[in-house]
């Protein structure tokens, strides 16, 4: 039998729901992905760069066309130059730039400071280097940042910090005013910053997304987290990138390129495409998902679910406590599954140790109408 160099790690609570929706016929808001196709003009250019016959190995660190484009897009929304030849690297997937990063920094015995609940694919990066994850409690409400407890978590040991903001699973958003006091607390210590903005789009109500990119401490000692799949709907894509300084990029790159070597080269085409004949998607994109997440939040109103409408991302918490208050988070959401046709996914395996009676579950509201209407009404029913 092999020893497993990961022995904590099982099936994924995404696979098991999205598997369980499938099996009971449920609807499926667990697994965080549209029920709807991304825009006809991307696809169009994809069958159009395929049958132009744009399907060989493109470049290790992305197409250069692309790479342009993520620097423009960039420049655009945050004010900053950066060079796409020395500091944007095209990657398959978010996941993979998460993984390559960590790699690149994280030596046995690190230690990387992670906040609950956390995207799960965090802390396996950080096993497989050899270092420690040390985990800091957001706030069990508002899920901001508890900045003494992040100050009593640093040690000599600290390598690295991972951010994560408009936040999956809360969608919180962290501030100006938070990248300020990280950017004072670290100031002095040789720490690096993974910053995982793959819904930097998808922020509500007027407010705007606080980048690490116009943030100039901490993007020096940043690699910084996109995702082309949440932005233009097309998740099954599974193309990403990173955003990091000259001297962290090579360091990145040698690891990337022995991970994937590269990404698949017409679905960069079609991207880059898009984006230079459609860059108003991106600015189109917070009110497109506000209307579905107020859209969702008004149909569960009658609901016996509490709520405080997401600040960003397409997820929307809610609390089961006035609904099975004897039923935790994981137990709640197999029942909502079975007996009530909604699949959700529980929050606390997103945690290391989950807040002592706390009942969240959390729902993907990037649906049609038609999805988010009736999933409404089996909820409303509960």
């Amino acid at each position: 039998m092999i020893d497993s160099k990961l022995p904590n790690v099982g099936t994924t609570i995404f696979t098991v729901m999205s598997q369980l929706a499938a099996d009971t016929g449920a609807i499926n808001l667990s697994q965080g992905f549209p029920d709807f196709d991304g825009p006809q003009a991307l696809r169009e250019a994809l069958a159009r760069r395929v049958a132009e016959g744009f399907n060989q190995y493109s470049p290790m660190t992305g197409l250069p066309v692309l790479r342009q484009q993520v620097a423009a897009k960039i420049a655009r929304s945050y004010g900053r130059q950066v060079d796409s030849d020395s500091e944007i690297t095209i990657t398959p997937g978010a996941t993979q730039a998460i993984f390559c990063a960590i790699q690149t920094v994280i030596r046995p015995g690190d230690e990387v400071i992670v906040f609950d609940p956390c995207y799960d694919s965090y802390e396996p990066s950080v096993e497989l280097a050899g270092g420690r994850c040390v985990h800091v409690q957001l706030n069990p409400r508002t899920f901001a940042i508890d900045w003494q407890k992040l100050s009593d978590a640093l040690s000599p040991r600290t390598r690295m910090i991972v951010i994560n903001s408009p936040h999956n699973p809360s969608g919180a958003l962290i501030t100006r005013a938070d990248l300020d006091q990280l950017a004072t607390l670290i100031a002095e210590r040789d720490i690096y910053l993974i910053s995982d903005e793959v819904y930097e789009h998808l922020v509500f109500d007027g407010v705007s997304h606080a980048s690490v990119l116009s943030h100039e401490a901490l993007y020096q000692r940043a690699f910084v987290i996109n995702s082309f799949g949440k932005t233009y709907h097309v998740t099954g894509w599974k193309t990403g990138y990173v955003v990091a300084p000259p001297a962290l990029t090579a360091e990145l790159r040698k690891v990337h390129q022995y991970v994937s070597f590269c990404s698949v080269t017409p679905l960069q085409y079609a991207l880059a495409d898009f984006m230079a004949e459609q860059p108003q998607h991106v600015e189109e994109l917070p009110g497109f998902y506000q209307a579905k997440r107020d859209f969702f939040c008004d149909q569960l109103a009658a609901s016996r679910f509490s709520f405080t409408p997401s600040a960003g991302t397409y997820f929307q918490l809610v609390d089961y406590s006035q609904i099975r208050p004897d039923l935790n988070d994981v137990d709640m959401a197999l029942w909502m599954t079975r007996e009530h046709g909604v699949a959700s996914i529980p929050i606390s395996v997103f945690y290391q140790t989950p807040p002592q009676g706390q009942r969240l579950i959390r729902l993907c509201f990037a649906k049609r109408e038609e999805t988010l209407r009736q999933a409404a009404e089996k909820l409303c029913a509960i």
